[in-house]
């Protein structure tokens, strides 16, 4: 299924893929430790390239249909039907734009932070950038999986090289648990592809009819994967660790997007491939999202460390993400996947924020901190934004995601929609509490008093994650509009028996 859109002249979703990663290489053979200005202008150039290369993907795009478009179609290994299959629909385009997005944004972060081994740091990103649009806009299979399992290196490598003290206990921790849960998903799709006649058209598997006890296993081998990746309760236990030693970029990219990956999976694959399935097992999807997002969001409150607090609150609203998907009407899904968007945004930037404190004290510790407003106001007005934007405030990007979930949440049960806004009071719980003790009062030490304000480097990143969370939370029309009709498409598909 192509739209008229798939005629498009120049290959829009292969450039998306390979500008940054021919960037990163570039900038790989080019980037010297004693020229790391060069580096840095390369990469910066490599990631605003790759940014461009998504808009024609927004300006082309026709969202009066849930067809795939800008397709392109090669045969890749002949032997097995395997082929290079790229498209984008309603749903993935998003991704795609917020991954060039943030690449931007992180290649401006670490700019003056990185001085070791600039060159591979950047180049990382830039490779992971391309890696991850890619598993956006895979529709073979095999394809997917190659983009799905290939995302692990550079992450790997950034939060083993670049990490904090603890790095390699958790860049092993991260990839053994979203190895671990892929290996299960390789099986699934190695039956689809025998049970379609040869074929990893994933278009295809969506036509696929199943019997009810295939449609199980293939349900729970491919939740193993995508669970660990959003992560849900309880396979989360690799995130804290990731995010606390990571580096800023990795943080912010690790939040941003990857996991992003895993909630993309249940809507490309799960739903559509076993939607009998996806019914019957919906009690115990919307039960472990409620899990995450109350006790998650508790254990938030009880944080230390900023980084770690902020990981927990990712998956207390990541909760939200899969809440949306299985209630199956149009509020909760629009709102899962606007929740998807905001997320990145709001998460990137409390990441963002936690790094520049973290530059210039050095550590994380909430109690560390205290009255930074009298020094650092320029910052504390971003710091603010993005805690209110993390509770959930109207106005802000968070609160649209967050309330249409509940609202198709209370359609769908007004017990489970009640549970899941009262995890919006947790949300705003751990924020505020985290924002007051840091922010606000006397100044705490000499260490705080020496502080310095944003650089105009600082407040230009801010400054762009402000702008996203706001227009995004004043006039969410635009998101909505190009998502609605392939949602629509979706649930539509998902609610017809493949039995």
């Amino acid at each position: 299924m192509a739209s008229d859109m798939a005629s498009s002249t120049l290959p829009w979703l292969t450039l998306a893929i390979f500008v940054p990663i021919v960037a990163g290489l570039i900038v790989l053979l080019l980037g010297r430790d004693d020229r790391p200005g060069l580096t840095r202008v390369l990469a910066l150039a490599g990631s605003v390239a790759g940014f461009l290369v998504t808009l024609p993907l927004y300006s082309g795009f026709n969202s009066a249909t849930a067809d795939m478009q800008f397709v392109e179609k090669t045969p890749w290994i002949k032997t097995f039907a395997v082929n290079y299959h790229l498209g984008i629909d309603g749903i993935s385009i998003w991704f795609v734009l917020l991954t060039a997005f943030i690449t931007v944004i992180v290649v401006l972060a670490g700019w003056r932070v990185i001085t070791s081994r600039v060159a591979q740091y950047m180049a990382a990103f830039l490779i992971l950038s391309g890696l991850m649009v890619g598993v956006f806009v895979a529709l073979d299979g095999m394809l997917f999986y190659v983009f799905f399992e290939a995302t692990l290196i550079p992450m790997y490598l950034i939060i083993g090289v670049w990490g904090g003290p603890n790095r390699v206990y958790a860049a092993f921790k991260f990839f053994l648990y979203t190895l671990m849960g892929s290996l299960l998903t390789l099986v699934a799709f190695i039956y689809l592809w025998h049970a379609s006649g040869g074929s990893f058209d994933i278009l295809a598997w969506h036509q696929l009819k199943l019997d009810y006890t295939p449609q199980i296993f293939i349900f729970i081998a491919l939740l193993a994967a995508f669970a660990v990746k959003v992560p849900m309760w309880p396979v989360h236990t690799w995130l804290p660790d990731a995010h606390v030693e990571a580096p800023t970029g990795g943080s912010v990219v690790l939040a941003a997007i990857m996991l992003k990956l895993g909630a993309y999976g249940f809507l490309r694959f799960s739903l559509p491939i076993a939607p009998d399935a996806s019914h019957s097992l919906a009690a115990m999807m919307i039960a472990l999202s409620l899990i995450a997002v109350i006790y998650i969001g508790l254990v938030a409150i009880v944080q230390d460390d900023m980084k770690k607090l902020v990981a927990y609150s990712s998956v207390a609203h990541m909760g939200f993400v899969t809440l949306g998907f299985f209630i199956f009407n149009t509020a909760g899904l629009e709102g899962a996947i606007v929740q998807m968007i905001s997320h990145g945004f709001v998460s990137g930037a409390m990441f963002l924020c936690i790094g520049v404190l973290y530059d210039r004290m050095h550590t994380r510790r909430i109690d560390d901190y205290g009255g930074v407003v009298n020094v650092m106001p320029r910052f504390v007005t971003f710091f603010v934004l993005f805690s209110m934007a993390n509770s959930g405030l109207p106005a802000t990007s968070g609160f649209v995601g967050e309330f249409t979930v509940i609202m198709g949440a209370v359609q769908y049960n007004f017990w489970i929609g009640l549970l899941a806004a009262l995890a919006l009071i947790l949300g705003a719980s751990y924020s505020l509490w985290m924002l007051k003790r840091v922010a606000f009062g006397p100044v705490a030490n000499d260490n705080v008093r020496a502080m310095t304000d944003l650089s105009g480097r600082e407040f230009l990143i801010m400054g762009l994650m402000a702008i996203a969370v706001l227009y995004m939370g004043i006039y969410p029309k635009p998101f909505t509009d190009v998502m609605h009709v392939s949602v629509e498409a979706l649930l539509q598909h998902v609610s017809i028996s493949k039995l």
